[in-house]
């Protein structure tokens, strides 16, 4: 199959480099799914960085014998988990839960999620100083920039965490497109 190499014994390095940031990559993409319980995508990507990587080691094993070669496989895999990070930041997916702490009452701010669609429970709290209130908010991890312009126009000194949801049943959600409508440009 890759009886070039024999020709071109220089691109071997760089297919090695390549071949591992793509199985990296994957792997990292992988974990993600499997973390998020996505039980269709986690296989196949891990199909894909399986086959991959069994090609890359063969190739190792078959022709590598350079300090190169072995470099080599290192940066690809140290780059592969570098790319597959940006790219599960740039695809934002899964739900994460909001809560924001005021010392204004919420009512405003209730008021603006609502009406863009966004569902939320409201609750008073004691700081560590007075006495706060607490606006939980559940939505896509795609949605969090869109929230913070929201947080920051109610105002902008209130503070606020978002951690990771595995899933969510009922209650008040906008649409949500799909995955891969993300990645179509026009949508």
């Amino acid at each position: 199959m890759f009886d070039f190499l024999d020709v071109y014994p220089w691109l071997l390095p760089i297919i090695i480099f390549f071949g591992r940031i793509l199985d990296v990559t994957l792997g990292t993409l992988r974990i993600i799914f499997v973390s998020k319980g996505q039980k269709y995508l986690a296989p196949i990507m891990g199909f894909f960085e399986v086959f991959i990587w069994v090609i890359i080691i063969s190739q190792i094993l078959a022709r590598a014998n350079d300090m190169v070669a072995y470099l080599s496989y290192a940066a690809g895999y140290a780059t592969g988990n570098y790319v597959g990070i940006i790219i599960e930041g740039r695809i934002a997916f899964g739900i994460v839960v909001c809560r924001i702490y005021t010392n204004k009452l919420p009512g405003k701010l209730v008021s603006m999620l609502a009406d863009h669609g966004y569902g939320s429970t409201t609750f008073e709290g004691m700081g560590s100083k007075m006495k706060v209130w607490v606006v939980e908010a559940v939505i896509e991890r795609k949605d969090l920039k869109t929230l913070d312009h929201y947080i920051a126009t109610f105002d902008e000194n209130t503070f606020y965490t978002a951690e990771d949801v595995r899933t969510r049943q009922k209650g008040i959600f906008p649409k949500s497109t799909l995955l891969f409508n993300r990645w179509r440009p026009g949508k």
